[in-house]
């Protein structure tokens, strides 16, 4: 499976404007992308709340994960640029 190592840089963390566009982008996919933290915990990135409750912030590490698709490593590569955008 396609997946990106990401450390957040997104000023203030990830609140809830890159939470919507990462649902907006995930959305538009057509196949799920998992989020998941350094503590092992794996969220399902369409959904809003699931990603406001992990409370992610500037430095926390993560992985991206979506399965093999023709748009696949696009996806992880824009949705990592909303994470890391001075990456």
């Amino acid at each position: 499976m396609p997946r990106r190592h990401v450390v957040i840089t997104a000023h203030n963390g990830v609140h809830a404007r890159p939470v919507a566009e990462l649902v907006r982008l995930v959305q538009a996919h057509s196949h799920g992308v998992t989020l998941q933290t350094s503590t092992g915990a794996v969220v399902d990135l369409s959904s809003v709340l699931a990603i406001m409750d992990l409370a992610l912030a500037e430095g926390d590490a993560v992985v991206l994960e979506t399965p093999e698709s023709p748009g696949a490593d696009a996806v992880l590569d824009t949705l990592a640029g909303v994470l890391d955008p001075r990456g």
